[in-house]
This record gives structure tokens, C-alpha cells and sequence, in this order.
């Protein structure tokens, strides 16, 4: 796990837990969501309840522009534990789902795309796909008067609302 997001994780892990014991009953689910920073410390949470916890496993955990957060193996086990639980939402070229770098550190698998156009995808197309839709996207904020802002106007949170509003979610 990346040092940082582990040392953050921690920080807030003992109020986090002490909040489940309190607020979690068999009547209600256990959800982790949030944003950037946020969003990495809730796949963590999630995967730290789960395999911390083998009688609370979370209902789902919803990150949008979440950085990469672990190294391949724990990706690869919170895949195994928690698939189809996760919604890590990407938004075209979002400049902080490209870090830290691979293969140092890994995302977990179930992505959903927003494409330039705002269309919301399963996943972002393959290499040649993905260069096509990365241009469009800075086209279109060149074409706003934002050179080189795309990865930057693209992890906005409001972005995100937005894309999400435009997909009936």
C-alpha cells in the first residue's frame, strides 16, 4: 500500500471503526465513498473492514478520481473479495487516477468510464481508443479556452456530478 494513503488510513481508522461498531446493525449496509485522497482512503476502508473483519463485509464502496492506492496483490485480492461491490468512477482524463505511477501501485478493477462526451462506459477503451477519446477531450476544453486543463477540469468533483446527472444516476 502507497505509504501516504496507509499513514492517512490509520489516522481516521480507529474513529472509522468506532463509528461502525456504533452506527452498523444487521438492518443497515456498510457503503464507503468519496473523492480523490477520499476516495482512496475509502477502497482501503473497505478492503481493511473486509479482511479485518471476516463477519462485515461492505455493501459497496463508490470512489470517484481516486488515485492508485496498492500494489498489484492487494488490487488483486480486494478484486477476488469485493467484486462487484466497487464503483470506481473515472472521468476521461482525470490527471489523479493516473497516479502514483504503475506498476508500482495498482487500481482495483471495476471501473466506470465517463467518456469526453460525458457517457458513462464500463471501462476506457483500449490504447487506441483511449488516445482518441483523450483528444477529444482536450480538444474540448481547448475549444473552451482550458489549454491543457483537461486532467485538471476533468477531476473536478463537479465534473463528476455532472457526468453522473447526464447518466440518470
Amino acid at each position: 500500500m502507497h505509504w501516504g494513503f496507509s499513514t492517512a488510513l490509520e489516522a481516521v481508522y480507529p474513529q472509522l471503526r468506532e463509528a461502525i461498531g456504533e452506527f452498523h446493525t444487521d438492518d443497515r449496509s456498510l457503503w464507503f465513498t468519496d473523492h480523490r485522497l477520499g476516495g482512496a482512503l475509502a477502497m482501503l476502508a473497505a478492503a481493511r473492514v473486509h479482511f479485518d473483519e471476516s463477519s462485515l463485509t461492505p455493501e459497496g464502496a463508490y470512489t470517484f478520481g481516486q488515485p492508485r492506492t496498492c500494489d498489484p496483490e492487494l488490487a488483486d485480492a480486494y478484486d477476488r473479495a469485493l467484486k462487484g461491490r466497487t464503483h470506481r468512477f473515472v472521468n476521461n482524463d482525470d490527471v489523479v487516477v493516473q497516479v502514483p505511477p504503475e506498476p508500482l501501485y495498482a487500481h482495483v478493477a471495476e471501473e466506470r468510464y465517463f467518456d469526453a462526451g460525458g457517457r458513462l462506459r464500463a471501462r476506457k477503451p483500449g490504447l487506441l481508443g483511449g488516445l482518441a477519446d483523450s483528444a477529444k477531450g482536450h480538444a474540448l476544453d481547448a475549444a473552451a479556452f482550458r489549454p491543457d486543463a483537461d486532467g485538471i477540469t476533468d477531476h473536478s468533483m463537479n465534473a463528476y456530478i455532472a457526468c453522473l446527472e447526464a447518466a440518470g444516476r
